[in-house]
């Protein structure tokens, strides 16, 4: 299972800003106290998102994260400045004070070349040498309700591990929540990266075509989850894709006098993603629409319609207008009541008091179950705050978290909590991983054809298009080089 966070690299510049120079040049050392605690959290991000690629993907990564950042204007930036690729089903990348970049191995299976990528690692690059961490650390100080277990339930939907999730999770994802920036600090990552590439020798267009493939991803998943009718809830508002961004990271690439020269190394970088895994590990647990199943646990859940899933190594995030969930795990000692009482305990940190109503008692789908809901009252107004546990076996327990408005309780999750099930061994051998399979388009291919081939039971030609920064109207030559996500096995 697997929680995640937001894009940090999707979000809004809502205003044009101008950098000179001087600006790139500002952050000239890196802090050593960032440094290392940059070092002392990597091992905690790595596990979180499902573990670090090694081998010569991970090191062409980190080739163009240290081709881009020289020109970032940090002092020795080819020494303090690390690139990892992370084993995660969500299309994310992050920077961390002290010269951390992260980038996910899906967010990669969305870009059609090494541009792209050059692109995503100078934008995490210049939030680190514009020092944006330093403004944002106000924000991490909320300790109410929201701003604890809202931040284990929204900002992250992609990271755990499952011996102590309980005891991670809250850890985590606080530390995670922080690296969210305002819209003129994303719009200037924008600005920084386009400089940077077009300076290492990289197209600068390739960040306007980066944005356009995320929001056309982002807008396609939303529809495969029956979410073209939800509105954003309140911590995305302040992080939206738009066009309006794609225009001005135009105009960036303009200003450079160098758009639509430089490398974009699509051959290479495609060579370089053959075989990539896309969407969920099964190791970790897979997203099929509203569904979620676990092959190796053997279980099942169903969120209801309108609601958006992320996967990480150790819960599930479940995200709609009505309200958040999460979906974890941990040992069980026999008492129920208990596990209930520290799910509660470390989802708030001690921070914050939940009025509790009584604990009830049910059966779904022939596992014991134990419920609770409370009232917590924040500055924001008072939440209802549930916990749905279920004993698995003697020594293992499974729950949802589940934070809805004062009154509603576990009404907008009715439908979820009693769907959770065991599956047949027959269920879980049928789920296999998707990998990309980079193929040259035939005389005969058609868009059509090649996206008949795609690993999905819905919206075939749709994410054919998505995937490969084509439209309808796009025209096939004989020779050129598709991406295509098929099935592979599960031994690799």
């Amino acid at each position: 299972m697997v929680k995640s966070m937001r894009f940090p690299l999707a979000l809004l510049a809502s205003s044009a800003l101008v950098i000179t120079s001087a600006d790139a040049q500002q952050a000239q050392s890196l802090s050593p106290r960032d440094v290392q605690e940059a070092a002392k959290q990597h091992p905690e991000i790595v596990a979180e998102f499902g573990g670090a690629e090694t081998g010569p993907r991970a090191a062409y990564v980190e080739g163009v994260g240290r081709r881009v950042a020289a020109f970032s204007g940090t002092a020795n930036a080819g020494q303090v400045y690390r690139f990892t690729t992370l084993n995660s089903a969500v299309e994310n990348a992050f920077a961390v004070p002290g010269g951390y970049v992260y980038i996910t191995r899906q967010l990669m299976g969305i870009m059609n070349d090494e541009a792209e990528l050059a692109f995503v690692v100078g934008h995490e690059t210049g939030h680190i040498a514009a020092n944006h961490a330093q403004a944002r650390k106000a924000a991490s100080q909320n300790n109410s309700i929201l701003g604890v277990l809202g931040a284990v339930l929204g900002a992250v939907v992609g990271n755990n591990a499952f011996g102590n999730v309980i005891a991670q999770s809250a850890q985590q994802f606080s530390k995670l929540r922080t690296l969210s920036f305002s819209r003129n600090q994303e719009y200037q990552a924008d600005v920084l990266g386009i400089r940077y590439i077009s300076q290492a020798g990289y197209d600068p267009n390739a960040g306007a075509s980066m944005l356009t493939q995320l929001t056309r991803e982002s807008a396609l998943e939303a529809r495969v989850q029956g979410d073209t009718n939800r509105s954003a809830p309140e911590w995305a508002s302040t992080h939206p894709l738009s066009q309006n961004r794609v225009t001005q990271a135009s105009q960036a690439a303009r200003q450079t006098g160098r758009a639509g020269s430089g490398l974009r190394n699509r051959d290479a970088f495609l060579a370089q993603l053959d075989g990539v895994m896309m969407d969920d590990d099964p190791a970790q647990g897979v997203i099929d629409g509203r569904t979620f199943t676990h092959p190796d646990l053997r279980l099942q859940f169903i969120v209801p319609t309108g609601y958006l899933m992320q996967n990480s190594s150790s819960a599930v995030s479940i995200e709609g207008s009505a309200g958040q969930a999460q979906f974890s795990g941990g040992r069980f000692d026999g008492n129920i009541q208990t596990y209930i009482g520290q799910v509660l305990q470390q989802l708030t940190g001690g921070q914050a008091q939940i009025a509790l109503g009584p604990l009830q008692q049910t059966n779904v789908n022939g596992l014991p179950a134990t419920y609770v809901t409370g009232r917590a009252n924040t500055s924001s107004g008072a939440v209802d705050v549930s916990v749905f546990a279920y004993q698995w076996d003697a020594k293992t327990a499974y729950h949802f978290v589940a934070l809805t408005q004062a009154g509603q309780g576990l009404a907008p999750f009715a439908t979820m909590v009693n769907s959770l099930r065991r599956i047949t061994t027959a269920e879980a051998s049928a789920i296999r991983p998707k990998v990309i399979d980079v193929v040259t388009v035939g005389r005969a291919d058609t868009i059509q054809s090649l996206a008949n081939r795609m690993a999905y039971r819905d919206y075939k030609l749709d994410r054919f298009l998505v995937l490969n920064g084509l439209t309808t109207g796009s025209r096939l030559a004989p020779g050129q080089k598709v991406k295509l996500v098929v099935y592979g096995s599960r031994g690799g």
